[in-house]
């Protein structure tokens, strides 16, 4: 099956007449992808900013509560993400900041479990003066470098249209 393929599928499904159709359901979708990517960053990135040395009289743990909504807020902007490339694939599939953003996307998934495989236990249990370890603290500098690429080529997309 090639890319052409692909994409002839996505625009014949219903969720492309749906997204390409109606007008209001694009401009929703990009309201509620920006939101949710900005609950995602205030979550995780407060979180990573903790692990780094920021707002120490706060226990991770504490922080660490408040990463569900960041995780809502990751599967919304999955789900409205996957309603522009069924609208519009071929400004996707053949776009280079697409392709940086879903590498960007694996990696911040690969970089989560690293830090819940060996991390997670040590952190959690930290006391509000706590201090992380090396390792947390580059996992969590990886997951702030990666969250603001996602942003950057996100927004690049407009910019490199096929």
């Amino acid at each position: 099956m090639s890319l052409g393929d692909i994409i002839g599928w996505l625009t014949s499904t219903p969720v492309n007449t749906v997204v390409m159709g109606y007008r209001w359901v694009w401009p929703i979708s990009e309201i509620l992808h920006f939101c949710a990517l900005a609950v995602m960053v205030g979550t995780v990135g407060t979180f990573d900013l903790r692990l780094l040395g920021l707002a120490k009289g706060v226990a991770p743990a504490t922080l660490h509560r408040s990463l569900r909504y960041g995780v809502a807020a990751f599967g919304l902007s999955a789900v409205t993400g996957s309603l522009f490339i069924f609208g519009q694939p071929d400004q996707y599939f053949y776009n280079a900041a697409f392709k940086l953003k879903v590498i960007a996307l694996l990696l911040l998934g690969l970089n989560v479990l690293f830090f819940y495989t060996f991390e997670a236990r040590r952190v959690l249990a930290l006391e509000p003066s706590g201090d992380a370890s090396p390792r947390a603290k580059i996992i969590a500098a990886i997951s702030l470098m990666l969250l603001v690429s996602i942003m950057l080529f996100g927004r690049m997309l407009t910019f490199f249209r096929p």
